[in-house]
């Protein structure tokens, strides 16, 4: 629906730098942000929380899931060292 709105001037200024710095059209972060004041004001939202469900990861005791990332860079670095030597070695 088309209709024409008047904007105070620091509203319509902080409008533009969120659709500059988020790369949306203004029509969208206007929408967006009408979207969200209203749902504030009304109450009106999710009427449900969310709820994350755990779920088994079928890990062995012992093993920590946030460390396998540090493996797997150790591992990497590895790769390289050893490709890095071989590439030398073929050069001399």
């Amino acid at each position: 629906m088309r209709t024409t709105v008047t904007l105070d001037r620091d509203v319509e200024q902080v409008l533009r730098e969120t659709a500059a710095r988020t790369h949306r059209p203004f029509k969208k972060v206007l929408n967006d942000t009408l979207r969200v004041g209203i749902e504030h004001s009304t109450g009106a939202g999710p009427t449900e929380p969310f709820v994350l469900r755990a779920r088994p990861m079928g890990l062995r005791a012992g093993y920590d899931p946030a460390g396998f990332n540090s493996l797997a860079d150790d591992l990497e670095a590895e790769a390289f060292l050893e490709t890095t030597r071989k590439l030398m070695e073929r050069s001399r």
